[in-house]
């Protein structure tokens, strides 16, 4: 598991890295050419329109050539949106899988590290900037125990915390934790939604896959039925753009459930130094996100609602801030 070190940084001997944040729809590729260079020569390629990690991997190296003195890494980190537990590699929301020992021997890398998305994500909190957040509040040094959750294609959850030895990453799966209700109406909601489905995780709403099935469900719920299916780009952008009173609607349950989850994520891991939100979806919904309920979902434990308070939560809004992560994964290992 790796921990953000103290230790010098690994000679220039080490270098190129490249780093991959690997998603179920997006896999975005950078370069580390050198110590201090940071994350460079960024490119998104579409996992749908490619075979595997391999070609993708392929793609954006040769993208490279003439671009950099020699565009072949000696190492690579992936963070990869699925559960890391042996040499398979398997996507939940994608098509994709491989092994790492032969993606190594495909990539011709003397060292391959494969970890999870959010374990990723994770480790890049205490190094965030403020131009890379944007916090309900004041947001004080990164201490103690942070908390990430990022709605995407799926939700990811994991966390980070301070220890003697560093930063180390507590990467999990609770994305797929049972999604609670608050009152009676998100009660009968839920109930709709397990018609179809036994288990209802917080995932199953609260991302790009579950946005459609949460704007059906509102629907039945609020007695009509959408005229057609929507996509989660539509449902975001007209319920932003407040032009269908559903998605608006499903959009302010959106947030009230996530503010909900995020409570119960800092409660469980005790995360006193902060829950961010990452992931594709929230940073689109601009200045309705803070508007919404999700602070006041966040805090509504009851008894522990001092307790909720005093814990800082903000937006990640740096797409990219995982790649930097992953850059830090093979720092930790070399140091």
């Amino acid at each position: 598991m790796p921990h953000l070190s103290n230790n010098a940084s690994p000679s220039a001997e080490a270098y190129p890295w490249l780093v991959a944040d690997v998603g179920g729809t997006n896999a975005r590729f950078g370069w580390v050419a050198g110590p201090d260079s940071g994350v460079q020569h960024v490119q998104a390629l579409s996992v749908p329109a490619h075979r595997g990690l391999a070609e993708a991997a392929r793609v954006y190296l040769a993208g490279l050539a003439g671009r950099v003195p020699e565009a072949r890494p000696r190492r690579a980190a992936l963070a990869v949106a699925t559960a890391v537990t042996g040499d398979q590699v398997d996507f939940t929301n994608s098509h994709w899988a491989f092994s790492r020992q032969q993606l190594q021997a495909e990539l011709g890398l003397e060292a391959l590290l494969v970890l999870n998305d959010f374990e990723a994500l994770a480790l890049s909190l205490p190094r965030l900037r403020a131009a890379q957040l944007r916090a309900h509040g004041e947001l004080p040094l990164p201490s103690g125990c942070l908390a990430v959750i990022g709605p995407g294609t799926g939700l990811g959850v994991a966390g980070v915390v301070q220890t003697a030895h560093g930063w180390v990453a507590l990467p999990g799966e609770g994305g797929h934790a049972t999604l609670a209700a608050t009152n009676n109406f998100e009660s009968e909601l839920l109930a709709l939604v397990r018609e179809d489905h036994v288990h209802v995780s917080a995932e199953r709403l609260l991302s790009g896959i579950g946005l459609p099935l949460l704007h059906g469900a509102m629907a039945r719920l609020l007695g009509g039925a959408p005229l057609q299916a929507l996509s989660p780009e539509l449902i975001v952008e007209r319920g932003v753009a407040e032009q269908d009173e559903l998605c608006t609607r499903t959009l302010d349950q959106f947030c009230a459930f996530l503010g909900g989850f995020a409570g119960n994520v800092a409660l469980t891991l005790g995360a006193r130094g902060g829950v961010y939100i990452g992931g594709g979806i929230v940073p689109r919904l601009g200045e309705r996100f803070f508007c919404s309920e999700f602070r006041r979902r966040f805090e509504a434990k009851g008894r522990f609602e001092p307790y909720l308070r005093g814990i800082p939560s903000a937006l990640i809004t740096d797409t990219l801030a995982a790649l930097g992560g992953a850059a830090l994964a093979i720092e930790q290992l070399e140091a």
